[in-house]
């Protein structure tokens, strides 16, 4: 698991349990057993709410099933699954399996036609519960809704009605992790249907005729399957949590607990934040034509008053003033902001704290965001329409603004503020980092403390480190051994967790600049993270309103010592990448990364984010390289999936911090990358052009 995803899980998952979702009435969030939408065992043809994230944990003798969903698009669903199924190996232990589901909704509900999905269970690894459907869900009533489907694999294990499509091959395992194609829609074919009853806002029940044999679970005499008629009721606590109770297979008992998330609905929708100062109005022309003369820019005074006053101004609501320039009709001001997490708010207060700062003759206000010291973006705006369109919509602005990069307009007059560097902010927080999936104890976790600080010592030039000691946890407790064949690159995680404690989480000096408009570099020497220490430069190309951009990176590291101090290895290695960053529109980004790993191997990352205007973001990445799915190990090659969640979602508050987490099924030496803090298109792209048009309706708030 990945630094981000070790320091995050736990407070992403405190920040899911605080969640409200709502559902639309036309759509379902009520859970099968695999976490998707379904019945009981059997799937459905309906789908959440688009972007709707979900966990379940379904418990009964024959199985152990965790799940995590996303709601892709309208008709995508994706699933994750941690199940552990007991007694079917010799001796009777248990097999403790990763999974995935993909589920398409290929028609809607209408007239007489029911909606009809397709779907794959379990494709990718060791295929325990391989199988495919094609299912349909049609509304009788209001209340009642009916499903009937055909399906393969374990879906066709019972009641067989033939093989359409041929025999079905032995599954090729390996070493899991790849898509058993061969096997899709192949094999015998059985049929399965049911029914769901919807008594009330908060109660559903469920029957279902099951063609699921469960051959290994009943042969290996973990349960008795007497019957295929499952039976079972859904009770919604609230439009977050809800429970599900179920009699299987006539002689079982399964209990289900559902979590449902939807991130477009944040618990305090409105914001706590305080109010923007109002724009203020210039006076009439024609009432006071002196209050609109130029005189004033032969003051001397002038330019450092008006800089002092609205860096105060400024500060009061979060924001730094780097730097000014003043004309008789034109002021650029260069801001770091600190509080909010849409940009366009952060403008558009800043935009009204100048109507209330600066002399009526200035009509041109350019407004630059600074981020790590790089003058990033810049927004014009006209003070007229500023102060015509204070009560419009956001839309009528956005449509008056001008994108531009601050290297490209005049940057002649621009004077620093007072004070601003050096400048030093330090933080004790709690941190925590859980391992999960680990076959002898699938959930281990530490807490503790973190001390970190930041010392910029002049734009761009920064001294960052933090430093951890654990209060309490059981991660140290591993007494797992890395089996990878290549150099332990990742995979002795366990004895860094063991022996840094307190460690030296990272400290490095990193400098940020802008050689040339469009461009953007970081070179960033030190201790990276908490296993590699050394010297990473990157270089960016990310012109202000281009959906593309283009970078390279490149890392001399050696591998720490597992203390996390001051030590070192005897492993040296370089690795970097090429990059490129696509925006697709509609929430969708995609990453490709080109290079050489930490192992030595070659090969690429694909990323897929599904990203919402709030800061919410949900994604998947594989790696494939030149290393052999055996020399790789159990999993073939490294996946995983990401979620960003803001902080101020959950607390209403404004806030630029985020919490991440990234979740892999297994820790392996291949396809492993550096992780480096501050990586460039990361620390940039929320002040360009796209982005800021996604929030930009904040910029009034």
């Amino acid at each position: 698991m990945g630094r981000n995803g070790r320091t995050g899980l736990i407070l992403a998952a405190g920040v899911l349990a605080g969640a409200t979702a709502l559902a639309d009435p036309l759509l379902t969030d009520h859970r099968g057993t695999f976490g998707l939408p379904g019945l009981i065992d059997m799937p459905t043809a309906e789908s959440a709410p688009e972007g709707m994230l979900g966990a379940s944990v379904f418990r009964f003798d024959g199985a152990l099933r965790i799940s995590m969903t996303f709601q892709v698009t309208d008709r995508l669903s994706g699933a994750f699954r941690y199940s552990r199924v007991p007694g079917i190996f010799t001796g009777g232990s248990a097999l403790y399996d990763r999974s995935f589901d993909l589920h398409y909704r290929l028609l809607d509900e209408k007239g007489l036609r029911p909606a009809i999905a397709i779907g794959l269970r379990d494709f990718v690894g060791t295929g325990i519960y391989s199988s495919e459907y094609v299912v349909a869900t049609k509304t009788l009533t209001p209340r009642l809704r009916a499903t009937a489907g055909l399906g393969w694999g374990r879906l066709g294990s019972f009641g067989s009605i033939g093989s359409p499509f041929g025999s079905r091959p032995p599954l090729d395992f390996g070493e899991g992790g790849k898509a058993n194609t061969d096997q899709w829609f192949r094999g015998p074919v059985s049929p399965f249907f049911g029914l769901a009853y919807q008594v009330n806002d908060k109660l559903t029940l469920k029957a279902e005729y099951s063609s699921d044999a469960y051959a290994l679970e009943t042969a290996a005499g973990t349960f008795s399957r007497d019957s295929s008629i499952n039976l079972g009721f859904d009770y919604a606590i609230n439009k977050s949590f809800s429970v599900s109770g179920y009699y299987l297979y006539g002689s079982q008992i399964g209990l289900q607990f559902n979590l449902a998330v939807d991130p477009r609905r944040p618990p305090v929708p409105s914001g706590l934040e305080t109010a923007p100062l109002p724009v203020r109005p210039r006076p009439s022309r024609l009432v006071d034509a002196a209050a609109w003369g130029t005189d004033w820019t032969g003051d001397p005074e002038v330019h450092p008053g008006v800089q002092s006053a609205l860096a105060t101004a400024l500060a009061k609501d979060g924001q730094v003033l780097e730097s000014m320039a003043l004309s008789a009709t034109r002021v650029e001001v260069r801001i770091r902001n600190q509080r909010y997490l849409a940009y366009p708010q952060a403008v558009g207060r800043t935009a009204r704290t100048l109507t209330r700062a600066v002399p009526p003759s200035v009509e041109t206000f350019v407004i630059t965001s600074v981020v790590d010291g790089m003058a990033s973006s810049s927004v014009t705006l006209k003070r007229s329409d500023i102060e015509r369109l204070e009560s419009e919509g956001s839309l009528e602005i956005l449509r008056r603004a001008e994108f531009s990069d601050p290297l490209r307009g005049p940057n002649t007059g621009l004077v620093a503020t007072e004070s601003v560097y050096p400048r030093f902010v330090w933080a004790l927080s709690p941190y925590g980092e859980v391992s999960v999936f680990d076959p002898d104890d699938p959930l281990r976790a530490d807490v503790g403390l973190q001390l970190s600080g930041k010392y910029e010592f002049a734009p761009g030039l920064i001294l960052s480190g933090a430093v951890r000691k654990k209060l309490l946890g059981n991660l140290d407790e591993s007494t797992r051994v890395s089996d990878s064949t290549i150099y332990h690159v990742r995979s002795d995680l366990v004895e860094y967790q063991k022996q840094g404690d307190p460690g030296i989480e990272h400290l490095t000096l990193a400098w940020y600049a802008r050689p040339a408009p469009d461009i953007y570099s970081r070179v960033t020497v030190g201790y990276l993270e908490r296993m590699y220490g050394g010297i990473s430069g990157e270089i960016l190309w990310k012109p202000v309103d281009s959906r593309l951009a283009l970078g390279a990176e490149i890392n001399y590291v050696r591998q720490r010592d597992f203390d996390e101090m001051f030590a070192f290895r005897d492993f040296d290695t370089v690795t970097g990448h090429a990059s490129a960053y696509y925006d697709f529109g509609k929430g969708f980004a995609g990453q490709i990364d080109v290079g050489r790993y930490l192992a030595g191997d070659w090969g690429a990352t694909f990323t897929l984010d599904r990203e919402f205007a709030n800061g919410w973001k949900v994604g998947a990445f594989a790696t494939f390289t030149d290393l052999s799915a055996a020399d790789f190990g159990e999993g073939s090659f490294d996946k995983g999936i990401r979620v960003t969640i803001p902080v101020s979602w959950t607390t209403g508050k404004p806030s630029v911090n985020k919490v991440s987490t990234v979740i892999k099924p297994l820790n392996r030496d291949g396809g492993a990358r550096l992780y480096v803090d501050g990586r460039l298109y990361e620390t940039i792209r929320n002040t360009h052009q796209g982005d800021m048009q996604i929030q930009w309706g904040r910029f009034w708030r």
